[in-house]
C-alpha cells in the first residue's frame, strides 16, 4: 500500500510511476480530491472543538460566579457538537473511501528498474547453460508424458475440467523428489526456515500481499466461509508476521514453503494452453525474506541467487530478465524473472518470479521492526519462486529425454529418486 504521505507530498512523482506502469491516474486525482476534503473537514471540526470547548469554559464560569442565564450558551454547544457529530460521521466516510482507493494503486517502481511499456521491453541480465542440440527430433512434455503413461489430461479434464493434471508412477515420483531436493537446498544451504501453512486463507491475509481487493476475479473463494485458496505460498508466509512489531535483531527472516497453488488464470485464456506450462493447480517452493528498507535491494539479488542455484544443480539452462516498469507485477517495486529453456516452445519460459515489494505489503498487513534507535518502521518483504515445480518437471522431462523415449535423472535427483533413467 502506498503511503499517503508520499501521494499527498509528492503527488508529480507518483503520477509518473503510474504513468510508467501504464496505469490511469485518474485513481491518484481521485484520492487526492479527497483527502484535501478530508483536511478541510478537520480543520472544521478542530475549529468547532475550540469553540465549543470556549462555550463550556464560559458556562463553568458563569455557575461558579453564581449566574442562571447559561441555557443559550447551552443550547449553543449542544448545536455545535451536532454539528462535529455529522462532519465525523462525513469524515469516517471519506477515510474508508481513501483506504479502499489506497488499495488499488501499485508499488512505486524503484529507480532502477527500466522504463518500458510492456515484457517486450524487458533487459536481459544474463544467463547460463546453453541449450542442448539434439541428434533427434526432441518431443514436448504433453507427447511424452501420455506416451509413456505418466502424464494423464484427459483423466484430469474428467475431474476437473480443463488445465489440470493427472501423474502417474515416476512423474508423481519426480515432482515429490523435487519438492524435497529444492526444500533441502533452501533449508541446508541458504538460511530459510521451513513452514508449513494453510492453503485456505482470510480475506485481511489476501489483501496483506496485494491480491485482494484488485484481483479477486483470479482467486478461488469458499463463498461460505470467505476464504481464499492461496495463489501462492507468498501469502500466508508474509502475513505470518501481521500486526507484529520485530526487532531489528531477528531480521532478516527467511521463510520457505511447499504449497499446491490454485489459480483461476482469469483473462489468460488461449495462453500456453497445452500441457502443464499455465494450470489452475501447481506445486511451488516459495522463498519470503522479511528484512530492512537500508539492505532490501542487496537481498534481493542474495534471493535470486538462491532460486538460480535450483536451476544450477539440475544442469539446466536458464537466463536472468530484469522486467520494466509496464510488466512488473502490482505489488513489486523490482523484480527479476528466472526463464528456463524448453525445447516444446524453442525459448524460454518463466520459471521464477523474484521481486522486492519494499514496504507495500508490510503497510497493508502492518508488519514493523523495532529499529536499534527504538524507532518503529515498516519491514520490507521479497518474495520469489524456489523454484516452480510443475514447470522444473516440464524442463527436465524435456531437456532430459532420449531418443528411446526415456528421461535421464538429474545427477541432483538421483539421491532422491534412487535411480538414473525414468519411464
Amino acid at each position: 500500500m502506498i503511503d499517503i504521505k508520499l501521494i499527498r507530498e509528492k503527488p508529480e512523482m507518483v503520477k509518473q510511476a503510474l504513468l510508467n506502469r501504464n496505469y490511469s491516474t485518474k485513481i491518484l486525482d481521485d484520492v487526492l480530491e479527497l483527502d484535501s476534503k478530508s483536511r478541510s473537514l478537520t480543520n472544521q471540526v478542530n475549529q468547532l472543538r475550540a469553540q465549543r470547548n470556549a462555550i463550556s469554559k464560559q458556562v463553568a464560569q458563569k455557575k461558579a460566579a453564581g449566574e442562571k442565564d447559561v441555557e443559550q450558551l447551552v443550547s449553543e454547544g449542544k448545536k455545535i457538537g451536532e454539528q462535529i457529530e455529522s462532519i465525523e460521521s462525513q469524515l469516517k466516510e471519506i477515510q474508508q473511501q481513501i483506504e479502499t482507493m489506497v488499495l488499488f494503486i501499485p508499488n512505486m517502481p524503484d529507480s532502477s528498474v527500466p522504463v518500458g511499456k510492456d515484457e517486450t521491453q524487458n533487459v536481459e541480465v544474463r544467463r547460463w547453460g546453453e541449450p542442448r542440440r539434439f541428434e533427434f527430433p526432441p518431443q514436448a512434455h504433453w507427447d511424452i508424458g501420455p506416451a509413456l503413461g505418466l502424464i494423464d489430461f484427459d483423466r484430469a479434464a474428467k475431474l476437473s475440467g480443463s488445465r489440470f493434471t493427472v501423474m502417474y508412477k515416476d512423474f508423481a515420483r519426480l515432482e515429490r523428489a523435487l519438492v524435497n531436493f529444492m526444500l533441502d537446498l533452501h533449508t541446508k544451504e541458504h538460511g530459510y526456515t521451513e513452514v508449513w501453512v494453510p492453503h485456505l486463507v482470510k480475506r485481511s491475509t489476501m489483501t496483506t500481499t496485494g491480491q485482494l481487493p484488485k484481483f479477486e476475479e483470479e482467486a478461488y473463494r469458499i463463498d461460505s466461509d470467505d476464504l481464499f485458496l492461496i495463489p501462492t505460498a507468498e501469502v500466508p508466509l508474509v502475513a505470518l508476521r501481521s500486526d507484529e512489531i520485530l526487532e531489528e535483531k531477528e531480521l532478516p527472516l527467511l521463510y520457505t514453503a511447499y504449497t499446491p497453488c490454485y489459480r483461476r488464470e482469469a483473462g489468460s485464456y488461449g495462453k500456453d494452453v497445452r500441457g502443464m506450462i499455465r494450470q489452475h493447480q501447481f506445486d511451488k517452493v516459495e522463498l519470503v525474506w522479511l528484512t530492512t528498507p537500508e539492505r532490501s535491494f542487496e537481498d534481493l539479488e542474495k534471493l535470486v541467487t538462491h532460486a538460480e542455484e535450483v536451476l544450477k544443480r539440475l544442469e539446466l539452462p536458464y537466463r536472468v530478465i530484469q522486467l520494466c516498469t509496464g510488466d512488473l507485477g502490482f505489488g513489486a517495486a523490482k523484480t527479476y524473472d528466472l526463464e528456463v529453456w524448453l525445447p516444446s516452445y524453442n525459448a524460454y519460459k518463466e520459471i521464477s518470479s523474484c521481486s522486492n515489494d519494499t514496504d507495500f505489503q508490510a503497510r497493508r498487513g502492518n508488519i514493523r521492526y523495532r529499529r536499534k534507535d527504538g524507532k518503529l518502521s515498516f519491514v520490507h518483504t521479497l518474495n520469489g519462486s524456489g523454484v516452480a515445480i510443475g514447470r522444473t518437471l516440464v524442463a527436465i522431462v524435456e531437456n532430459y529425454q532420449r531418443v528411446d523415449g526415456k528421461i535421464d535423472v538429474p545427477k541432483a535427483l538421483q539421491p532422491y529418486l534412487g535411480c538414473e533413467v525414468l519411464g
